[in-house]
């Protein structure tokens, strides 16, 4: 479970790909550990380059659909191909104290490279109003409304190395719904989670997990 987090201190992205899976019949958390999960946001510098503190309570659990093909699973850390991303992707949650509602929001802090973020963030997805059937066994989150915008597939420019892409967890508080921070024609670039978080009330993110995608080989 170490090797990508291992890879990133020693590289800044991780080594050959780990893909997971789910089953066909049952969700399988691919991570068990809330430590390590959080050694990998550490590792990767994720706290530090987007503000925030990452003390996670519950595991939260990203999935991408891959036509004809089982669904590939998330574990922090891991890389994936960029033809593997274009989901959207499904979240589920295991260890969670209440049912909802949640916010769930993605983040690429490397644009348009890890080298220079004159553009980042970019938010790649930020979506309220996620509720789960029982707190106390993974169950899928659905939304009850639209996103404020749709998951953007990941595009690093091509010859960059590998970007981190980032998904947060935040209980939701009230009010939420009123914010106009944040609406469908706001621009995705320059985005800044952390501040986000604070201005509306979020709070620190309950979980998290992150993968990287470097350019589609075709455009390198």
């Amino acid at each position: 479970m170490l090797d990508g987090p291992l890879s990133i201190l020693a590289m800044k992205f991780p080594s050959p790909a780990i893909l997971l899976a789910f089953c066909a019949f049952k969700v399988i958390a691919q991570d068990t550990s809330l430590v390590e999960v959080k050694r990998a946001f550490d590792a990767a510098h994720i706290p530090t380059d987007i503000y925030l503190s990452f003390e996670p309570e519950v595991l939260l659990e990203v999935t991408f659909p891959e036509p004809g093909a089982k669904p590939i699973a998330l574990h922090a850390g891991v890389q994936l191909p960029r033809n593997a991303t274009a989901g959207p992707p499904k979240f589920n949650v295991i260890g969670c104290h209440s049912k909802g509602p949640f916010v769930v929001a993605v983040v690429d802090p490397d644009v348009p490279t890890h080298q220079n973020t004159s553009v980042a963030q970019i938010r790649h997805f930020l979506g309220g109003n996620f509720f789960l059937k029982s707190p106390k066994m993974s169950s899928l989150l659905t939304n009850t409304t639209p996103a404020l915008g749709p998951f953007l597939q990941p595009t690093p420019r091509a010859g960059s190395d590998p970007h981190r892409y980032v998904f947060l967890l935040y209980d939701q508080p009230k009010g939420f719904n009123d914010q106009t921070l944040v609406t469908p024609t706001t621009d995705i670039r320059h985005f800044n989670i952390s501040q986000f978080a604070e201005a509306v009330g979020l709070g620190q993110p309950i979980g998290g997990t992150f993968m990287f995608v470097g350019p589609d080989p075709t455009t390198v």
